[in-house]
């Protein structure tokens, strides 16, 4: 699409979100409490810490993370041992459903707040008439629950393309997943901007030629984020100012303006 001036055309058509520290707190409070509360139930002696976990979320899945905490720290296991000997792949599968069930306890419960200026900007992007895509590693049963007791029936009804790690391509850091998005969407790159909060996600989205927005967290706030559009500790309200770390932004929180002139500066010129 060629506008008159001969510029590519500059419109921004659609959000893309990443879930799990982007759009709530999921990691500090849903992921790793539901993992230290499922290694309790049954029976496991290890906790992940924070500094830990900071470690591990290094790994695109928590299947992967478990299969490498296994092999790297080696833990002791008790009981579990000879299940793990037997068929590591069937125990970690055990856990991680474990897991997942008090993930989702969590969710119920209301214990997983989604970040500042979340709930705004969906719903101005989507009042505007912007696509509103969920672009995340996540397995479909998480991102589901997430959509349901996490961001909520109103909110969920915006999003118009959920795409997970168990569609069948390659997780972040690669860039399969966005591509795939932008396919579904039948949408250029430059027509949309990523919202991630991890080095991962900025990777995948960049792979993809999507300019991005980090909105970074205590998980991922020492990952280098050198190619990102805008750096914030988060999105903000007009009231709860978010932080510049790179880029600029004259507003004290996340608009559309401020979106619109990153799609403008991010199209191709002809």
């Amino acid at each position: 699409m060629v506008a008159r001036d001969g510029a590519a055309a500059m419109t921004l058509r659609a959000l893309l979100f990443d879930l799990d520290g982007t759009l709530a707190e999921t990691e500090s409070h849903g992921h790793r409490p539901a993992y230290n509360d499922a290694f309790r139930e049954l029976g496991l002696s290890f906790r992940w810490s924070e500094r830990l976990y900071k470690r591990l979320l290094e790994r695109p899945s928590g299947k992967e993370r478990l299969h490498h905490y296994l092999q790297r720290y080696e833990p002791e296991l008790g009981e579990h041992a000879e299940a793990v000997s037997e068929s590591q792949e069937a125990w970690v599968d055990h856990v991680h459903e474990v897991k997942s069930q008090h993930f989702n306890r969590r969710l119920k419960e209301g214990q997983v707040p989604l970040r500042p200026g979340v709930a705004r900007l969906l719903t101005e992007a989507s009042d505007a008439g912007l696509r509103l895509a969920v672009v995340s590693n996540a397995s479909a049963r998480s991102i589901k629950s997430f959509l349901q007791h996490g961001l909520g029936r109103a909110l969920a009804a915006r999003i118009s393309l959920v795409v997970g790690g168990e569609s069948g391509f390659a997780r972040k850091p690669a860039p399969d997943l966005y591509r795939h998005t932008l396919a579904k969407l039948k949408l250029a790159h430059y027509e949309c901007i990523a919202i991630e909060d991890s080095a991962i996600g900025l990777a995948a989205a960049r792979g993809a030629g999507i300019p991005t927005v980090i909105t970074l967290n205590a998980e991922t706030l020492s990952q280098d984020f050198l190619g990102a559009t805008l750096v914030l500790d988060h999105l903000g309200e007009p009231e709860h100012s978010a932080a510049v770390l790179r880029g600029h932004m004259d507003e004290p929180c996340l608009t559309l303006k401020t979106l619109r002139r990153i799609a403008q500066h991010s199209a191709p010129r002809l």
